[in-house]
């Protein structure tokens, strides 16, 4: 009986061994390490040194996004140029009438000129295209030229299958962020001449040449994409975006692409094209005077309460007009300042009491 519980305890002790660590500084965590001790010395400088350093550089980003030229205009309750008296926002409401043309026009002033490079863009508001299940509407082996059948594109349902000339066929390029693409065309012009702008040259590089890619045969986009159907909300298939330039048609059409990268707020604006500067009268820039916007208006925004406009802007090293980097930086360098002005005073407070106390 004594031996059977002695055996019983060394098999105790050899379990408890087992979860002993190795007698190591690694283990037994007792390597030499570096235990600063924080004192007022040490913390106030560090205060004052990110402060003086955050502060001017947030004043150069303010300064630099200030010298950015930006001119925007809504243009939501534009009136039809083919039904005078009726706005173009309320023609769209009714699903019927979206296949029926609404031309506005709007007149810009610019009061002085818009010198270097000059963007396009247009800009939604109230447009969640951050939901979730809007964001997972799209299957990314078919934007990269996967031919894919319609029992492997669930993650656009409900917008993966749609029936044309009596066939269901899959929908390309599926899912709801496709499906809601952004459909409103302008024209720039000052008086008779049209201002060139290019609608190349805006879309994330990364994106263009390794997200998008069309279907074989790529010589031939009518042949590859002849078994597809047309998004619902589309008038037009995929192959008709860009005719003139094969390029820029198809999935690799850079309006398509940069339509497709969801925004992060419902207030949001997205590149529509860049002035072509090389060959033209405007290779300075945008010149002050009177231009004219002549806008096809498709993309319906009264029913869920958005707005629409457009915004005509430069560029600096820093991209466009963004005021609230330089502003955090100002922000933050200042709270740094503020904060170690109320530490010093409060250790020298210290310093004085215990000074006061000793004596």
């Amino acid at each position: 009986m004594i031996q059977h519980r002695g055996l019983n305890m060394s098999v105790v002790m050899e379990k408890e061994k087992r979860h002993i660590p190795d007698n190591t500084a690694f283990k037994q965590q007792s390597m030499p390490a570096w235990s600063p001790i924080i004192s007022a010395k040490s913390a106030l400088p560090v205060f004052f040194i990110i402060s003086l350093a955050f502060v001017p550089i947030g004043v150069v980003l303010l300064v630099t996004s200030q010298s950015v030229v930006e001119h925007q205009h809504d243009y939501t309750d534009c009136v039809s140029v083919e039904n005078p008296g009726v706005l173009c926002g309320v023609l769209r409401i009714n699903q019927s009438q979206m296949t029926q043309p609404c031309t506005c026009i709007l007149n810009i002033t610019l009061e002085t000129s818009m010198e270097g490079n000059v963007y396009m863009y247009y800009g939604l508001t109230n447009f969640f295209q951050n939901h979730r299940r809007y964001v997972k509407s799209r299957d990314d082996d078919q934007l990269i030229g996967q031919h894919k059948p319609s029992t492997q594109v669930y993650s656009c349902a409900p917008y993966h299958l749609a029936v044309e000339n009596g066939t269901l066929r899959t929908i390309a390029p599926c899912g709801a962020i496709a499906n809601s693409l952004f459909n409103d065309t302008f024209t720039l012009s000052q008086g008779d001449i049209e201002v060139p702008f290019l609608r190349t040259g805006i879309a994330w590089p990364t994106d263009k040449s390794a997200k998008f890619n069309n279907p074989p045969p790529t010589t031939d986009l009518d042949e590859a994409f002849k078994i597809y159907a047309k998004p619902h909300n589309w008038q037009k298939p995929v192959t008709f975006l860009d005719r003139n330039n094969t390029d820029n048609n198809g999935y690799e059409n850079e309006a398509f692409i940069v339509w497709m990268r969801p925004a992060a707020f419902p207030h949001f604006r997205k590149p529509y094209g860049r002035l072509n500067r090389l060959g033209s009268e405007y290779n300075n820039g945008l010149p002050s005077g009177q231009y004219k916007v002549t806008i096809n208006y498709n993309f319906p925004v009264t029913s869920f309460g958005g707005r629409k406009r457009i915004i005509l802007s430069t560029t600096t090293w820093m991209g466009g007009k963004n005021n609230f980097l330089g502003i955090a930086y100002i922000t933050f360098g200042t709270i740094c300042f503020l904060g170690g002005l109320v530490l010093t005073a409060v250790h020298l407070h210290a310093r004085n009491t215990r000074e006061v106390n000793f004596k």
